[in-house]
């Protein structure tokens, strides 16, 4: 008795084996209450056997889709809220790994489509972020210095008192973005648009600003110190001052209001000959 306790305990822990003894047993049960039908009334039941067999293929191809859909969706949004509680763990840690770590989640994220992503203090020094989609991200005093953000879209992202110093956001698209006080300290932003951003405060030292789109943005006390402003566009830039501009390293072919070209051919035409 013990024997055959110890044999049933040993089948029970393969689940296939388990699973074709008891398929085994129910099909000997079937065939064998069956039996008079197939010699009795063989046609009649074939028919049978037939109409619920199109019932089950519209179990398999209504019930079975909808519930493979449903667990489907289940897991997505399962796997996407895990990514955005493993940002939430490493933020405040100022480590190399978890900075590529909050990095993997995001491209995660961005595959599933999710550009929304809550980055506040999260530090993300010396990452690739090249080509990512964070738009209305809120990344306010997050660190991205020495950072790779090549053509990454930032519009109508919050950047307030955000960290890109010696940062790489050539053909960045920053476009109605809040970046107010923050530092562009010797960052790298060709060919980036900052049109209508608020850049009020934002610290633009040695910054290489070359064709950098600025039209309509806000840059009241920024700082140009030593930037490269080569055919750079600052027409509509509200708070743009004389006093700004004389700091900066060219201002050759770039593009101004009318009223202030003007008045930077009479005060500071060095910075705009050739």
């Amino acid at each position: 008795m013990q024997k055959i306790a110890e044999k049933l305990k040993e089948i029970s822990e393969h689940p296939i084996l388990t699973s074709f003894i008891v398929l085994c047993l129910l099909t000997c049960l079937v065939l064998g209450l069956s039996m008079p039908y197939y010699l009795n009334n063989y046609d009649m039941f074939v028919g049978e056997v037939l109409a619920e067999a199109h019932g089950m293929l519209f179990d398999i191809a209504v019930i079975g889709i909808l519930i493979f859909w449903l667990n489907r969706n289940g897991e997505t949004r399962l796997r996407i809220r895990t990514y955005k509680d493993e940002i939430d763990d490493f933020r405040l840690w100022e480590s190399n790994e978890a900075a590529f770590r909050t990095v993997g989640n995001i491209k995660r994220l961005n595959r599933h489509k999710i550009y929304e992503i809550n980055l506040v203090e999260c530090y993300l020094a010396k990452t690739n972020l090249n080509y990512v989609v964070l738009t209305g991200s809120n990344m306010n005093n997050a660190n991205l210095s020495n950072a790779n953000l090549i053509q990454s879209k930032l519009d109508n992202v919050r950047l307030n008192q955000t960290n890109f110093e010696n940062c790489n956001l050539n053909q960045a698209l920053l476009t109605n973005a809040y970046a107010n006080g923050s530092n562009f300290k010797d960052a790298c932003l060709i060919k980036a648009n900052l049109e209508k951003a608020f850049l009020i405060k934002a610290d633009f030292e040695g910054a290489f600003l070359m064709e950098a789109n600025f039209n309509g943005s806000y840059v009241t006390d920024a700082n140009f110190e030593n930037a490269n402003l080569y055919k750079a566009d600052l027409r509509n830039a509200v708070g743009l001052t004389i006093e700004q501009l004389s700091k900066v390293k060219t201002l050759y072919l770039a593009k101004f209001d009318d009223e202030l070209l003007k008045e930077i051919h009479l005060t500071i035409p060095g910075l705009v000959a050739k």
